[in-house]
């Protein structure tokens, strides 16, 4: 008998009966319901998080920020709702803790009253974290809790975000502002530094005119001092003067009231009038002198005057004070010029008086000489006479007024040298000053002009862009060599594995590992083998193909190498088959149980939901080994498209697996050929 006859006889066997069929299509859709099933059931459940019940909670009471009310609570609430990302239900504090009590929320995310407050306290003096309180309960769903600190995560990410741009952009916008104030204060500062250097200049001319002020004051002191001292004796001549104008008034009266013995007495008029001539000539000599003394004086203090008015025109003195010197210089240059003409007044009339006091001494020759001419003369000389006493009167009368005039101009100009000689040493000190104005102008604007190139110039789009950047310095570019299309075909490679192993184990619980009377009849184990693991292969085989088509047709995932990957689940059946067929032969029922047990190990070593290296170490090696981990790794390579040489290498390890379980069957069939007993002539159901 071959290894096709028995095949079919075992095959004919499972389907005698009504009920054998019955038991024989149930146990083949083991792998299509659970496989199907599970990966229907979690298709998708990332993107079904919009139906996970999450209460929002908002306390936020806002804040207020440069005069404005804002209220970031409100903002993210809006945001949250429009995002969608999980059901959203806006209620209170009380019905969300009781509602995550009970269930009716799977989790709550708080924000609380001063939640706008402590966001934007980092603008004052006590700045404070603001907090997103999360509130979950594992009874709801473990994985809940997960889901929640991922969306308590990404709200905060979002938040920051948000936040932080704000933040940026005002910084940004306040190093715009400092940079346009800095531009005007480097424009105000050069300003400054080319006024300076003219101030600086101005000061250093100052200085110098002041210098030169100060000596033509001193030399205007030195010469109303000797004026002064000049003029003392002044009012003493000025009285002799005028009381020798009054006698020869009064004396020429009573020449005239006399003039009838004027022949007799010409002769002593005569002497006496040679006599007031040669007297008037010397006083006249004395007048002239003095005269001369003054207007030089007056001459020189016009001078002074004019460098003394420019200089204090050119000085840093306030106008008031400006004044105030040049009234004084005025006043003093107007004594001074109304003593000079007094004084030159006095002069030409004392030279009147002695041209007269000659002409008088020559009418009395003359008068002498001509009696009758000499009495009309001496009228004139009478009236003239008189004329000079009224001259020598005003003399003596401004004589006192002409000295103290020209003291007080002594004591004005020593006051004036003073003051100018403070305003020398003030104008020197003012134009050090300048200088140091002018060179800490010059650092003011280079220090202004270089931090000016230190702040960016930027447009109000390019601060926007400045602040999204730093708000969210990095962006994730995601790139992936294979994609699974959603959760549920990420999890099929595990899955399929899985189900391929349960429908094998589960064909097993009817189909016989070995027949035992082909095996007693024929005498050949490795045929009775084969047929064996053949008949639970080729079933396998189906079950494949039916999981295959449910996960491509009717939950739609994409496989990029369909006809590899058909060929590597048959594979994996096959291998499975091998290894339960084995346990079976050596164990018998027992064997049976080792392979469920052998399931749970793979189910958890196989790497189907968290990456193997989390495993423990000695699961990490049984990862290595055992045959789940290398079906699950091959059919995610040529599911998602991934490296075929990979898979290749997957085929190898399954394959080593197969012939080697082949193997062993073949040894425990070879060693059943030799010993017989009655249950193994009449095996049971389930072997």
């Amino acid at each position: 008998m071959k290894i096709y006859h028995l095949v079919a006889t075992e095959l004919k066997r499972l389907t005698a009966t009504g009920m054998a069929k019955l038991a024989l299509v149930a146990l083949m859709l083991v792998p299509v319901l659970y496989a199907g099933l599970y990966l229907w059931a979690n298709n998708d459940p990332y993107g079904n998080l919009k139906d996970v019940p999450v209460a929002l909670v908002v306390e936020d009471t806002g804040a207020t920020v440069d005069g404005e009310q804002v209220d970031y609570g409100t903002q993210v609430e809006e945001r949250l709702l429009d995002d969608q990302s999980v059901g959203w239900i806006v209620t209170d504090a009380d019905t969300a803790e009781r509602g995550v009590r009970d269930g009716t929320f799977d989790f709550i995310l708080t924000l609380g009253p001063d939640f706008s407050t402590a966001l934007t306290s980092a603008e004052g003096d006590a700045p404070t974290q603001a907090v997103v309180e999360l509130t979950t309960n594992d009874t709801n769903s473990f994985l809940a809790t997960t889901i929640a600190g991922q969306v308590a995560e990404k709200v905060r990410a979002s938040i920051t975000e948000q936040v932080g741009k704000e933040a940026a952009l005002k910084l940004l916008d306040g190093f715009a502002t400092v940079r346009a104030n800095l531009t005007t204060a480097v424009d105000g500062a050069g300003q400054l530094a080319d006024g300076a250097a003219s101030a600086s200049s101005g000061g250093q001319q100052l200085a110098s005119g002041a210098g030169t002020a100060n000596i033509g004051a001193l030399q205007l002191a030195d010469g109303l001092q000797q004026l002064q001292a000049g003029s003392a004796a002044l009012p003493g001549q000025a009285n002799q003067l005028n009381d020798g104008a009054q006698q020869l008034s009064t004396g020429l009266q009573q020449l005239q009231a006399g003039s009838a013995s004027l022949p007799d007495d010409t002769q002593r008029l005569n002497d006496g009038a040679q006599q007031v001539a040669a007297g008037n000539a010397q006083l006249a000599s004395t007048a002239s002198g003095l005269a001369g003394q003054v207007q030089d004086a007056v001459d020189q203090a016009a001078a002074v005057r004019s460098d003394a008015e420019a200089a204090i025109a050119a000085s840093a003195l306030t106008p008031a004070e400006k004044q105030a010197l040049l009234a004084d210089i005025a006043q003093i240059a107007t004594a001074v010029d109304d003593g000079n003409t007094k004084v030159q007044a006095a002069n030409t009339q004392i030279g009147q008086l002695a041209a007269g006091s000659a002409a008088v001494a020559a009418g009395t020759q003359q008068l002498a000489d001509a009696a009758p001419t000499l009495t009309n003369g001496i009228a004139s000389a009478a009236t003239g006479a008189s004329q000079l006493a009224a001259g020598t009167q005003q003399l003596a009368d401004a004589a006192p007024t002409l000295t103290n005039g020209i003291a007080s101009a002594a004591t004005g100009a020593s006051q004036l040298a003073g003051g100018v000689t403070q305003l020398a040493q003030g104008s020197l000190d003012l134009a050090g000053g300048l200088g140091s104005l002018d060179s800490g102008a010059d650092q003011l604007h280079d220090g202004l002009a270089s931090g000016l190139a230190d702040v960016p110039d930027q447009t109000a789009d390019q601060r926007e862009t400045a602040a999204q950047t730093i708000s969210d310095p990095v962006a994730v570019d995601s790139s992936a060599v294979t994609k699974a299309s959603n959760y549920g075909a990420g999890m099929a490679p595990f899955f399929i594995s899985l189900a391929a192993w349960i429908g094998i184990y589960a064909l097993f619980l009817i189909v016989k590992p070995l027949s035992r009377r082909a095996l007693t009849a024929l005498k050949k184990p490795f045929t009775a083998t084969t047929a064996g693991w053949a008949a639970p292969a080729l079933l396998g085989s189906v079950q494949m193909l039916a999981v295959f088509g449910i996960i491509t047709l009717a939950l739609g995932y994409q496989v990029e190498h369909p006809w590899g990957m058909l060929g590597f689940m048959v594979l994996t059946s096959a291998t499975f088959a091998t290894i339960i067929l084995a346990l079976n032969i050596l164990l018998g029922s027992v064997g049976q149980f080792l392979g469920l047990v052998l399931m749970v190990l793979q189910l958890v070593t196989a790497g189907g939901t968290f990456p193997w290296q989390t495993l423990p170490g000695p699961l990490q090696v049984l990862h290595q080994v055992l045959p789940m981990s290398h079906a699950v790794d091959g059919i995610r390579q040529l599911m998602y498209g991934g490296d075929v040489s990979l898979a290749g290498a997957d085929t190898g390890a399954l394959a080593f697996w197969l012939l080697g379980a082949l193997l062993v069957s073949y040894l425990g069939a070879r060693r059943m050929t030799r010993h017989r007993t009655l249950r193994d002539l009449r095996p049971s159901l389930i072997g």
